[in-house]
């Protein structure tokens, strides 16, 4: 029987990461076993389960500190590795799966040998839409936050399709796609094995850009599968949009991935955007340039300068 591996990653959110965990008890397990990985990345509280929520199959890592997105994600993905998943699904701790989801991705997967990955339909939570007020009461729930998603190489962005649409099936076809989300993606171990894992320079976001387009480049295809449906709370552990934290790593990484994959008039507009940044930016945009050029990756100097907001503040 072959075996799932599911990887999540808690940081000061432990309210969510057990939410997703009752969700991830309830998913439909016709012929495959499931193993589920928490990866506690630095929390100033230690993620720990009671007695009831204990069950032989979650297996609870613990970082001392905080690795980001990508590192926290790496060393789940490298226990799964290491226990002979046949398949390794990473998913964001602030979400709730459909109990069919896992097994709708797995279909489509197990169709094609060129398929290296799988995404599902993602739906804002309720309530937690980025207009909820322009939506019915009876719309709120079926708000797209992805339904597969592209690269805009001139603005050098992952553009998730669909996002703030009401679905009406116009995103029902399983097809081939650009860009995989980091908020939930099921892989074949043999394409990990192959192409590596997240690039731990990113940190945080970019991070799926990057390794999307590394899967297309070893030769595999990333297929959206919209009867694959999960629930999404945007931004829990990140504070939400517009914040000190977006501007620098948004910022940064943008530049790391364009200078990497992008083609070359991209690249002059960057170095052009870049320069505008460093002039007339905000503050952790300028920050976040300065460190591009100076090839400060990880954490780059974000904590530096956070820790003196809180001795200025």
């Amino acid at each position: 029987m072959k075996k799932v591996a599911i990887v999540t990653v808690n940081y000061n959110t432990e309210k969510d990461t057990k939410n997703l965990l009752a969700s991830l008890q309830r998913i439909e397990k016709n012929n495959f076993n499931l193993q589920i990985i928490v990866v506690d990345n630095g929390s100033e509280i230690k993620f720990q389960l009671d007695h009831q929520e204990e069950k032989e199959n979650i297996t609870i890592l613990r970082n001392d500190e905080n690795k980001g997105f990508a590192g926290g994600y790496n060393i789940g993905i490298r226990e799964a590795l290491a226990q002979k998943a046949d398949y390794v699904l990473i998913i964001n701790n602030d979400t709730k799966v459909y109990s069919d989801m896992l097994k709708n991705l797995l279909k489509a997967l197990e169709s094609n040998a060129r398929i290296g990955v799988t995404v599902p339909k993602i739906y804002f939570a309720k309530g937690h839409e980025f207009y909820k007020d322009r939506y019915s009461e009876k719309e709120l729930g079926k708000v797209i936050w992805y339904a597969g998603g592209y690269t805009d190489w001139k603005n050098i962005k992952s553009v998730h399709r669909g996002v703030d649409e009401v679905d009406r099936g116009q995103y029902d076809k399983t097809e081939p796609i650009d860009f995989a989300t980091g908020c939930c993606m099921l892989f074949k171990s043999e394409v990990l094995e192959k192409i590596g894992l997240f690039d731990e320079r990113y940190f945080l976001y970019y991070e799926d850009a990057d390794l999307s387009q590394r899967i297309k480049k070893a030769g595999f295809s990333i297929y959206y599968v919209p009867r694959a449906c999960l629930i999404h709370v945007n931004a829990a552990s990140s504070g939400g949009p517009g914040n000190k934290l977006h501007d620098y790593f948004l910022t940064r990484n943008q530049l790391l991935f364009g200078f990497t994959y992008a083609p070359l008039r991209s690249k002059i507009a960057l170095i052009r955007q870049s320069l505008r940044l460093l002039l007339n930016g905000r503050l952790m945009q300028k920050q976040a340039v300065k460190d591009f050029y100076l090839r400060k990756f990880g954490k780059g100097t974000y904590f530096e300068h956070k820790s003196s907001w809180k001795v200025a503040g």
